[in-house]
């Protein structure tokens, strides 16, 4: 009969055992990213915290679009922007990281998440694969938050993914005054786009998490579109 000492050790052994994202043998979208030049984040610095929402179910569209891709891509310019961001979050507040909640996003997703939104009054907050996309299917674009040094997520007033006013920037000064978000939610967001910013990325206004590194202009002009 095992003792409690014994069944503790186990457990512990097991979890120690249990590979990271790092570890994890990667899947056909990781090899297929790779291909088309995006590089693994967490190749350049390890310390940013990787937990792609759609690799899970419990996002906007309820099911898993990430079946095979377990690592956080972007294009080259992006991934050192994002290392530059949590370099100088570590100069403000070294108790906290970034961690990526999406990264590149290939075109056939995008058609998915399109089609869940599509004659919907949610509509706008998805781009149209016909009109080119968004930046996240250039690598160019990530959805990102602040966590603790042990991965836990800082309250930023909304859930990364919702689609309502509680996600806008521009209205978090009437979402404070109105009890919706609080102060600290409210300095959360703005410390999170402070050093976004610093690195050269810019906020989207209705999705405190999303940031692009350039305008879709820009984008369509110089690079390819990830598949």
């Amino acid at each position: 009969m095992p003792t409690m000492l014994t069944l503790a050790i186990t457990a512990l052994l097991t979890l120690i055992a249990m590979p990271s994202v790092a570890q994890q043998k990667k899947g056909a979208m990781d090899l297929s990213m790779e291909k088309q030049g995006m590089t693994d984040v967490q190749s350049l610095d390890s310390s940013i915290f990787v937990s792609l929402m759609y690799t899970r179910p419990d996002n906007f569209t309820g099911v898993v679009l990430y079946t095979d891709m377990h690592r956080a891509y972007l294009h080259p310019l992006a991934a050192k922007a994002l290392v530059k961001a949590q370099k100088r979050l570590k100069q403000l507040r070294p108790d906290l990281s970034l961690k990526i909640y999406d990264a590149v996003r290939p075109m056939r997703i995008q058609q998915k998440m399109w089609d869940k939104v599509k004659n919907t009054p949610k509509y706008f907050y998805v781009s149209n694969p016909a009109k080119g996309g968004g930046l996240h299917n250039y690598g160019m674009a990530v959805d990102i938050t602040l966590c603790t040094l042990n991965g836990d997520s800082i309250p930023m007033g909304a859930l990364v993914d919702h689609m309502g006013r509680e996600s806008h920037i521009t209205a978090e000064d009437k979402l404070v005054e109105n009890g919706v978000i609080s102060k600290e939610e409210r300095s959360n967001r703005q410390l999170l786009r402070d050093v976004m910013k610093y690195a050269g990325f810019r906020p989207l206004s209705t999705e405190w998490w999303h940031f692009n590194l350039m305008t879709r202009a820009t984008a369509r002009k110089y690079y390819k579109v990830i598949k």
